[in-house]
């Protein structure tokens, strides 16, 4: 009969990506690990324990709130709440139909304009939702991705309007068109123009806006569409070898671009995973440039990030728990060493975030900063058996994935092939099932449910409809007012050289200038690239 006292709770343990986690880690477990070479001294090669010598202990990381709704007018006050209440850098959101390169109008766009992110068809939008905020002191991410050149081209003309250089300018564009094919499916056009599309903006930033962080590779909507947490690793280094190689093949010098670089994660419920991820993450994106590409900046070594909580983790029943994952996951992301943080609200599984939900998800990185010490030293779990071990099952796992991805041609042949859409499918069904057959345990859900209301009493953030009728209204006033022959001209000259090799940045800036919408800019290109159908296999 086996001893009460050596009785566990479950046959096996394992974390979200499936990796078998034993009793208890010791040093014969990482026996092989090399401090110098495999971890190295915060802000050192291979930068596993921090990308810079100080961290925290210098700078804290970003506090950037995503923040988006209903007109450019609604959301600047929401951007001034935050900025008021201790938020130091924007992260905008935009409305689906901006995504989609829709103006507000089009048939498509009915019920949606404004509902889940600010709605901007023109440069006069991009004015409003700035208006009173200086682009010279505050630094901006923009989540956008097949317009991104196009939503850029607006900000750096707000900054012109505003006297900032565009030297002076900070901040990230998402720019990551290849994770849209692979999860997030807001794409427009087939991929190899998307990819010259990135390439520009690329080249452009470098030499215009040295500040800039010219793409953000995301594995955060890898991640939402149901991916593990090594897949998300692993496709998103992917998609940024892509870039990289792309760029280089376009006559860039690596050690240009390379420093202005982003990557955009998610941080999600198994704690040690998610640390693990990151260090991982650093360690194998310095090893792959200097050792594939040549790069000997250290700059160009460095994977910075942003990291936002797991919005899919977030749960409708018991709202109020979802503030104790979002400080669980957050925590996660500091001790992973990231550089900038958004804490998703409480209520985002219901509604776009309520003023007091986003105020307390803005405390969270707050209280962590400031009351729990886990500032006071750099990757303070570095050392841990059990954590090394992840570490490097990690990257054994990720380079994995590569030889696969490499097999299959590269990332555009992949998704061509529907393998990455069909590895996310697979993890997320199985993610699924475990929570229905009760393997994963998510409280006040398939565990220790109350049948209480699941609002408890919150109250639910709602976009009046009429927003949309108000956003149409001001499309057609800006389309009266401004010089329409000026802008005909702009489009011709964009065209023009669509159907050349020369850098769209350039066009797209004097259509922006002429105040041609989202929608008036997509549709000349689209008229070049076509639009991307996806052959999806179920």
């Amino acid at each position: 009969m086996a001893r009460k006292d050596l009785a566990e709770r479950k046959k096996a343990f394992q974390n979200l990506s499936g990796m078998e986690i034993k009793r208890v880690y010791k040093e014969k477990d990482v026996n092989d690990l090399d401090y110098q070479e495999d971890l190295g001294d915060p802000g050192e090669y291979p930068f596993t324990r921090g990308v810079y010598p100080t961290m925290y202990r210098g700078k804290l990381w970003t506090m950037r709130q995503f923040a988006g709704l209903g007109t450019a007018v609604e959301t600047n006050k929401r951007f001034k709440y935050l900025i008021e209440h201790g938020q130091t850098g924007l992260s905008v959101a935009f409305h689906l139909p901006t995504i989609y390169g829709w103006e507000s109008g089009h048939e498509l766009t009915i019920g949606e304009i404004g509902k889940e992110g600010v709605a901007i068809d023109t440069l006069a939008d991009m004015e409003d939702l700035f208006d009173g905020i200086d682009l010279g002191e505050i630094s901006t991410s923009m989540t956008i991705n097949a317009p991104a050149a196009i939503l850029l081209a607006m900000y750096i003309v707000v900054g012109e309007k505003q006297g900032v250089p565009t030297s002076m300018l900070t901040g990230t564009i998402q720019n990551d068109i290849l994770k849209e094919y692979i999860a997030q499916k807001s794409w427009i056009f087939p991929p190899e123009h998307s990819m010259r599309l990135i390439i520009d903006t690329i080249e452009y930033c470098t030499e215009h806006i040295p500040k800039w962080n010219t793409i953000s590779v995301s594995g955060y909507h890898i991640r939402e569409a149901g991916s593990t947490a090594v897949q998300e690793l692993a496709f998103t280094l992917a998609d940024g070898f892509a870039y990289v190689e792309a760029a280089v093949e376009r006559g860039l010098d690596v050690d240009d671009f390379a420093p202005r670089l982003s990557f955009f994660f998610n941080s999600h419920n198994d704690f040690f995973e998610e640390i693990a991820k990151f260090r991982a993450a650093r360690r194998i994106w310095s090893r792959k440039m200097k050792n594939t590409y040549g790069a000997s900046k250290k700059r160009s070594l460095i994977l910075r990030f942003h990291t936002q909580t797991a919005g899919v983790s977030l749960q409708a029943q018991e709202p109020e728990n979802n503030i104790i994952r979002v400080t669980l996951q957050a925590l996660a992301a500091v001790l992973g060493g990231t550089q900038s943080l958004h804490t998703n609200s409480m209520d985002e599984a219901l509604c776009l975030p309520s003023e007091k939900a986003v105020k307390i998800a803005l405390r969270t990185q707050q209280i962590i900063a400031h009351e729990s010490g886990v500032t006071n030293t750099i990757d303070p779990l570095g050392g841990s058996y059990y954590l090394e071990w992840l570490t490097n099952r990690m990257e054994e796992q990720v380079n994995a994935y590569f030889d696969k991805i490499d097999a299959l041609g590269g990332v555009i042949p992949a998704i061509k092939e529907n393998f990455f859409q069909m590895e996310i499918a697979r993890a997320a069904y199985q993610y699924q099932k475990d929570i229905e057959n009760n393997d994963i345990k998510i409280v006040g859900v398939n565990m220790q449910r109350t049948g209480e209301d699941s609002l408890g009493g919150m109250e639910i953030l709602k976009i009046d409809d009429k927003i949309g009728e108000r956003q149409v209204a001001r499309l057609k006033k800006v389309k009266s007012n401004r010089d329409n022959g000026e802008v005909a001209r702009a489009l011709r000259e964009l065209e023009s050289t669509a159907k050349g090799t020369g850098n769209l940045m350039y066009p797209i800036l004097d259509a922006v200038r002429s105040y041609a919408s989202v929608g008036e800019i997509i549709g000349t290109l689209k008229n070049v690239f076509g639009e991307y159908k996806e052959d999806a296999i179920f």
